[in-house]
């Protein structure tokens, strides 16, 4: 399965549920956009070495930004901003997921259902 960035924030704040997801599932990815997501919320190098090694502990594989991914989230944008207000990050973290066939997990269910072709798993914690 493929995480969204909330569901790792839920990790970090001590959520057991949460942890437990993660702990459980031998394949475990992360879309390169919930990777800089993460990054960019660290207050300080600390933080940010926090990040990483959190990224390492957990045994998360960060998935790349390809051409038919960014191309796809593009459409994505393009679909669903007028109607749903898609962003651009949900939309490279869903179309991440389509691309690689996978199950997005996560809480905000609301950021992704206007994606028919995604696969959606709620954590609800």
């Amino acid at each position: 399965m493929i995480y969204d960035t909330d569901i790792l924030i839920w990790v970090q704040r001590g959520n057991e549920k949460a942890a437990k997801l993660l702990e459980k599932d031998e394949d475990k990815y992360l879309s390169i956009q919930s990777y800089m997501e993460l990054l960019q919320g660290a207050r300080n190098k600390t933080h940010h070495k926090y990040v990483k090694d959190f990224i390492c502990e957990f045994e998360l594989t960060i998935l790349p930004l390809t051409e038919n991914i960014g191309h796809r989230a593009l459409i994505y944008v393009e679909e669903y901003a007028l109607l749903s207000n898609t962003r651009a990050g949900d939309a490279v973290i869903a179309a991440t997921a389509v691309e690689n066939n996978m199950t997005l997990v996560t809480s905000n269910v609301k950021h992704f259902k206007a994606v028919k072709e995604l696969q959606l798993k709620t954590f609800k914690p």
